[in-house]
């Protein structure tokens, strides 16, 4: 009953009765310490029998078996006895273990009721936070129940345009047979078409041998322009000297003449003396004496000869200013072949120059300064901007002086300040011209704010002769348009106009009411699209049709009161958005079937700006942000243009995006950097300057005139 676990199994141990808590006798410590008879293990039913044996004798008076019995008894129970004294300390050593866990649990819950209700205190932050948030996005879904509401009438109206297109499927399975049936003739042309293939192909060929002649020549034009140079600079030193000999003559001529006229005078005076001797002479030769006769016969004779060398000088001093006068018309003459000679060889080298552009694909710059204003800061005087006079840099070089150290600029073009309107459109007048010829044309103009941009491209209101770029270009279109119509030419014209204002298209034509939204006017949310032909759509925007300049002025006009300005410390009134006018051409030649499609882009960029100097708060520090975080992704699509790298970022603005087709396209582009020549702006135009200079560098392409034969759907293309 009392012993080890037999057959390598432990025995469980009994329950103790105070909790009825199982113990397994394995946790007790080893109760063989001092012991004679090794470990033992009691079981709950080892301990009651151990207690309910009865002794058995098989003497009832034989004491000496009753006594070992009952010895060994005895021994069986200290046994069990030192067995559960041990158990005891095992168990006070566990509650004294459980205590020590037991505080220690408690300190770590006072620490943890400290970290709860700092806790607490955050969790109530953080939910009057969420609750804001909740407010927010509550707002949110109330738009996006009326934005789902629109795309439910939206999904209405497309299920109307399923309706229909399973209509017009239906038509288009009719027209099926019959597209059939010309399928086999389209077979038939599909021979003859392979045939000329092979033509097109030897054409392509001999296009290739073109393109070499072209490269050929335009290495020749290279050398032509050089040559021109040089004969330039030799006609302005003829030019210089010429001048001097025609001064020189001309003083000569002065004096021949004025002693020719001496020269009359003392024969006149000659005359009068040899007639008043003639009378003389009458009334004395009965009178006087043979020898007063003498005397006046000696004078008679001087008077003659006198009168012959006065003559005779006379005749040389007119036979010398005749010559004289010869010299001075031939001078007069080769001054004036020599200055056709210089407009000539100077439009020459424009058009070469152009051509040479147009032929590398650069984008040509205009550097245009304007005056000093009353506003400038004190004490400037416009010395820090000059303008080199060498004969390759004349009208078309620019320096800037800052700090002592002088940068030299060269653009296609360079106006100083006491240039008008009509000299800056003389330039472009004719790339305005090509959009008419089937050309896509921009124009677009740069730089800091208060430089002149807005003035450059819309001049001022009320003012014929300080009218822009935009005014005169499109009379200049429909004065065009009038002259061609006898040549069978008709054009059609549309106009849009928008704005980018805060990184959204505003619709400056709208009808509608023009409350401002967060997607721009009537809050529609315009969106640029490019085709493969390289057109550019924006959608939901309003285009007009125009007949007349006046016309597009009137929508100027509006267009200007639309657009967004206002006013900061460097422009009282500045362009707060980039604003992009479009012309969109087609033409038709009723004679030739001939059809042209052109387009017309003039664009005023808002001005770039420094906080420091705008002091710019609110709506114009967010508007400052938008401009210049557009200005900036156009300085990284002209650099990667520069660095002709795979990837350009135009996306990374609607701004570039816009003018994608223009920067990296077949388009005609030209770029005009405003500057001011205040002391104070010198850091921003200097910064202005090397853009301009990197953008002169870009290629970006072969311009492509936009010309095919009429077809039956002649609806305009939107460029």
């Amino acid at each position: 009953m009392v012993g080890t676990a037999n057959n390598g199994r432990m025995r469980h141990a009994f329950s103790v009765v105070n909790g009825e808590q199982e113990v397994g006798l394995n946790s007790a410590p080893p109760s063989n310490a001092g012991s004679e008879y090794g470990s033992f293990e009691f079981t709950r039913e080892d301990v009651y029998a151990l207690l309910c044996e009865r002794m058995k004798y098989k003497n009832k008076f034989n004491y000496k078996e009753r006594c070992e019995n009952m010895m060994d008894y005895i021994k069986r129970l200290r046994l069990c006895i030192k067995w559960f004294q041990e158990l005891e300390g095992s168990y006070l050593f566990e509650q004294e273990k459980l205590q020590n866990a037991l505080d220690f649990a408690e300190s770590r819950c006072a620490e943890m009721d400290l970290i709860v209700k700092n806790k607490e205190e955050e969790l109530n932050l953080i939910i009057v936070e969420l609750r804001k948030s909740l407010a927010s996005l509550q707002e949110k879904l109330s738009k996006e129940e009326s934005e789902k509401l629109a795309a439910m009438d939206s999904l209405a109206r497309e299920k109307e345009a399923r309706l229909t297109v399973e209509k017009s499927q239906a038509s288009l399975s009719e027209e099926l047979g019959k597209i059939q049936g010309e399928l086999q003739n389209a077979n038939q042309r599909i021979t003859s078409v392979s045939d000329m293939y092979k033509l097109l192909q030897e054409y392509n060929s001999s296009l290739q041998l073109y393109n070499s002649k072209l490269q050929t020549d335009l290495d020749t034009a290279h050398e032509t322009v050089k040559r021109g140079e040089k004969e330039k600079a030799a006609i302005v030193e003829n030019l210089s000297t010429l001048g001097g000999q025609y001064m020189s003559l001309q003083d000569q001529f002065n004096s021949c003449k004025a002693s020719v006229n001496d020269a009359a005078k003392q024969k006149d005076a000659l005359v009068k003396e040899v007639a008043s001797v003639r009378a003389e002479l009458q009334q004395e030769r009965c009178v006087s004496q043979s020898n007063q006769l003498k005397t006046l016969q000696d004078q008679l004779d001087a008077a003659q000869n006198k009168l012959r060398v006065s003559d005779l000088s006379a005749f040389e001093a007119k036979t010398e200013f005749e010559e004289q006068k010869k010299l001075i018309c031939e001078l007069q003459n080769r001054l004036e072949d020599a200055e056709l000679k210089i407009v000539e060889g100077e439009t020459l080298r424009k058009k070469l120059h152009n051509t040479i552009l147009e032929l590398k694909g650069n984008i040509r710059v205009f550097c245009r300064v304007r005056p000093l204003l009353p506003e400038d800061s004190p004490g400037a005087d416009g010395k820090d901007v000059s303008y080199p006079t060498t004969t390759e840099a004349l009208g078309r070089g620019i320096d800037l002086t800052q700090n002592g150290q002088k940068y030299s600029f060269t653009f296609d073009k360079v106006f100083m300040p006491d240039s008008t309107q009509e000299d800056v459109f003389v330039e472009i007048s004719q790339l305005v011209q090509s959009a008419l010829d089937g050309y896509k044309v921009c124009i677009f103009a740069y730089g800091q704010t208060g430089s002149g941009k807005t003035y450059t491209m819309m001049g001022k209101p009320g003012n014929p002769e300080q009218k822009g770029l935009i005014p005169r270009s499109l009379e200049q279109i429909f004065q065009t348009r009038q002259s061609l119509q006898s040549q069978g030419w008709k054009y059609e014209m549309q106009v849009s106009m928008l704005e980018i204002y805060n990184e959204t298209i505003r619709d400056l034509l709208s009808t509608k009411d023009s409350s401002r939204t967060e997607y721009g006017s009537n809050g529609k949310q315009y969106t640029i699209k490019h085709d493969a032909n390289g057109n550019t759509h924006v959608s939901d925007l309003t285009v007009v049709d125009v007949c007349s300049s006046r016309e597009v002025s009137f929508l100027l006009d509006q267009a200007s009161h639309s657009r967004s300005v206002g006013k900061t410390q460097m422009n009282e009134q500045s362009s707060r958005s980039h604003f992009v006018f479009t012309l969109r051409i087609s033409g038709v030649n009723e004679n030739t079937e001939q059809q042209v499609q052109g387009v017309l882009n003039l664009i005023d960029l808002a001005g770039s700006e420094r906080l420091s100097k705008s002091g710019s708060t609110g709506d114009r520090l967010r508007e400052t942000q938008a401009i210049n975080k557009s200005l900036s992704s156009l300085s990284d699509v002209i650099f990667s243009l520069a660095k002709k790298e795979d990837h350009v970022p135009f996306r990374n603005s609607k701004l570039t995006y816009l003018l994608q087709p223009c920067l990296g396209g077949d388009s005609k582009t030209l770029m005009f950097v405003n500057i001011s020549p205040d002391h104070s702006s010198l850091g921003e135009s200097l910064c202005s300057l090397r853009f301009a200079s990197r953008v002169n560098a870009c290629e970006i392409g072969i311009p492509r005139r936009h010309a095919n034969m009429r077809s039956f759907d002649s609806r305009l293309s939107l460029g």
